[in-house]
C-alpha cells in the first residue's frame, strides 16, 4: 500500500470573511457554541439569536467547528446559509477539495486533539486559529475524495433520517402528554376527551388551577425516586476504562444518551440503566437517559418512576423545563437547583388507571426512540471506523 500524501488544512480551507446582518438570523440559521451538539452530533435550533450588528456568514457546504473547549467535539456540515458566532470557526473549502471530504477529515478525534494541543486557557480552553490550520489532512485526487465522501455520506443520510423519525416521535409524545395531563382531555370511560366532554373538574389550591376529579397535587419525590449526584475525588478520574462509567454533568450528553468519556475508580452515587439523567447545574433541566449503570457527579441527578411509568415521568420533566429555564437566567452566573427544590417541585398526580392507559400507548413510542438512537450510535461507530481506513487507502471506496 502506497503512503497517502498529506497537506496542511490551510491549503484546503479559508476562514469565512463574509458578514451577515443579525436582522437576517433566525433560530434555524444561527449557529453558536450553545446549539452545536457535542460529540460530533451536528446542531439544533438556537435558543438565542443576536439582533444587532453583523456576524460571520456561512454558506451551504461550509464547515463549522466550536472553538471553545474543543474536547467537546462540536462540528457541523452546513446544509443552509446563515450566520455564526465569533466562537465558531467557519471554514470555506477551496475549489480543489471536496467539502464533504474535508468535513470527514476533520470529524476525526485526532483533529480535536490537535485543537486542544494548541488551545489557550485552562477552564475554558480556546483553539488557536493559526494552529488549527496546521492540521494535516489527506491529499487525494478530487475524484477519490468524492468517492470517499459518497460512502460516508450514505451512512450520515441514514443517521439524519433516523433523527427526523425520532423528532417526529418526540413531538407526538409531547403532544399526547399535553393533551392528557395539561389540557386534561385524556379519554374518559366512553373514549371521549375528558374535559371537553364535561368531565368533573375541581379547583386545587396548591396547583392554583382546576384538575380532574380524583386527581391530587403532589411533589416530584412522590412520583420519582431521585438520586443527587456526588463527585468522587478528581484523582480517581480516568479515560482508560478503569472502574465505573462516570458523568460529572451534562458535558457528554447526546440526543438521548450520553457518550462515555470518563471513568472513576471510586464511585459515590449511581444511576441505573434506563434512569433519567437531569442536569442540576447550568444548563439546568437538560435531560438524557442512562444507557448503562453509571456513576453520577454533582452536576446531575437521576430519576426513575415510582409508578413504573417512565414515559410519564419523562414528560413531567420536559414540562417542568420551563421552570428550569427560568433558573438558568435568574441573574446568577450559573443556574442550579438544590436537592430540596428538586424534590419539592409541584406536580399533578393522575389516577393510576389513567397512568396505566397512557403508559400502554406512549411506552412503545418511548422504546422505539431508544432503539433508533442506539442504531444511530452504531452507525456513528461504523462511520468513524471507516474514515481512517478510507482516508489511508486501506480499503477502497471504488463503486
Amino acid at each position: 500500500m502506497n503512503r497517502v500524501k498529506s497537506t496542511l488544512l490551510c491549503n484546503a480551507v479559508d476562514y469565512s470573511d463574509e458578514r451577515v446582518s443579525c436582522l437576517k438570523l433566525t433560530p434555524t440559521n444561527y449557529v453558536g457554541t450553545d446549539n452545536l451538539l457535542q460529540n460530533k452530533l451536528g446542531k439544533i435550533n438556537a435558543d438565542y439569536t443576536p439582533t444587532k450588528g453583523f456576524t460571520t456568514a456561512y454558506s451551504k457546504g461550509d464547515i463549522l467547528v466550536g472553538n471553545i473547549r474543543p474536547y467537546l467535539k462540536k462540528i457541523w456540515y452546513a446544509n443552509n446559509d446563515g450566520g455564526s458566532s465569533p466562537d465558531v470557526l467557519t471554514f470555506k473549502v477551496k475549489e480543489d477539495f471536496d467539502s464533504k471530504f474535508v468535513f470527514y477529515s476533520l470529524i476525526r478525534d485526532d483533529f480535536f486533539a490537535h485543537m486542544m494541543r494548541g488551545s489557550k486557557g485552562t477552564k475554558m480552553p480556546r483553539g488557536d486559529k493559526n494552529q488549527v490550520l496546521s492540521f494535516l489532512i489527506p491529499d487525494l485526487e478530487i475524484k477519490v475524495q468524492k468517492k470517499i465522501s459518497d460512502v460516508l455520506s450514505s451512512i450520515d443520510a441514514k443517521i439524519e433520517l433516523n433523527n427526523k423519525v425520532n423528532l417526529e416521535l418526540e413531538e407526538l409524545a409531547i403532544t399526547l402528554f399535553n393533551y392528557w395531563f395539561v389540557q386534561f382531555d385524556f379519554p374518559d370511560k366512553n373514549g371521549k376527551p375528558y374535559k371537553r366532554s364535561g368531565g368533573k373538574m375541581e379547583w386545587n389550591e396548591t396547583i392554583k388551577r382546576e384538575i380532574p376529579d380524583g386527581w391530587k397535587d403532589g411533589e416530584l419525590q412522590d412520583i420519582a425516586n431521585i438520586t443527587m449526584g456526588q463527585s468522587p475525588a478528581g484523582d480517581t478520574y480516568n479515560e482508560n476504562q478503569e472502574g465505573v462509567i462516570f458523568f460529572q454533568g451534562c458535558t457528554d450528553f447526546g440526543n438521548r444518551f450520553p457518550t462515555i468519556r470518563q471513568y472513576t475508580t471510586k464511585p459515590a452515587r449511581f444511576a441505573k440503566e434506563g434512569d433519567i439523567l437531569l442536569s442540576v447545574r447550568a444548563p439546568v433541566g437538560t435531560l438524557n437517559i442512562a444507557k448503562e449503570d453509571c456513576c453520577i457527579g454533582r452536576g446531575l441527578a437521576s430519576l426513575n418512576s415510582k409508578d413504573n411509568c417512565l414515559p410519564y415521568l419523562f414528560g413531567v420533566m420536559l414540562n417542568l423545563k420551563q421552570i428550569f429555564d427560568r433558573r438558568n437566567v435568574d441573574g446568577t452566573t450559573f443556574g442550579s437547583i438544590t436537592k430540596d427544590d428538586l424534590f419539592s417541585l409541584k406536580i399533578i398526580k393522575p389516577e393510576n388507571a389513567v397512568l396505566k392507559k397512557y403508559n400502554s400507548i406512549v411506552n412503545p413510542i418511548f422504546q422505539k426512540q431508544n432503539k433508533i438512537e442506539l442504531e444511530n450510535l452504531e452507525l456513528i461507530k461504523l462511520r468513524d471506523w471507516l474514515i481512517p481506513l478510507l482516508m489511508n487507502g486501506q480499503i477502497s471506496a471504488s463503486k
